[in-house]
């Protein structure tokens, strides 16, 4: 009973191999990064985001702009250049707010929520029925309200930079 388990066991991973196998090939478009780029996409641009927030963050701009460029170097073959891509993402920060969370008995915040808002525009120059315009983003990150933002500002604006990025980068190539 065991051999004719192993024997069918190895049958059927060897059916499922080739037909990803088969796919894979066939498809070409696939990668083990999760993106979902067409093979005649070549190119990216990466707009620098504009800051409109009324909170004032000097640097968030050029942080996050760097941040998605870097995720899609790392994880995409795309060339990035500076104008008319095969695929183009713009962004604006439209929110930078801190707000009381979680409150005492006595009424007063233990814990705020720095919360970063983006709009993203997508055009996808090769494939348009991909594109998408002023799409919304957010990302949070709570810290302890015995801590001034300024103290802990870098390092949860990092936290939320790589959630925002991750987002980005799944909704304009990994279809998600």
């Amino acid at each position: 009973m065991t051999r004719k388990f192993k024997i069918l066991s190895v049958v059927l991973m060897c059916a499922v191999l080739s037909a990803v196998a088969m796919l894979v090939h066939s498809c070409g478009i696939y990668s083990f990064t999760g993106t979902s780029i067409q093979s005649d996409v070549q190119t990216v641009t990466i707009d620098y985001f504009e800051y409109k927030a009324l909170r004032v963050n000097p640097s968030l701009s050029n942080e996050i702009t760097e941040a998605l460029k870097d995720k899609f170097r790392r994880l995409t073959k795309l060339e990035q250049v500076d104008e008319d891509g095969d695929l183009e993402i713009r962004g604006e920060i439209i929110g930078y707010d801190v707000k009381a969370m979680a409150v005492t008995a006595n009424e007063v915040a233990a814990q705020n929520r720095l919360t970063v808002n983006v709009k993203i525009s997508f055009m996808n120059r090769k494939y348009p029925e991909d594109d998408f315009d002023a799409k919304s983003f957010s990302a949070y990150a709570d810290f302890d309200s015995a801590q001034s933002l300024d103290a802990v500002e870098a390092s949860l604006c990092e936290e939320i930079i790589e959630k925002l990025c991750e987002d980005i980068f799944n909704a304009t190539v990994a279809n998600w």
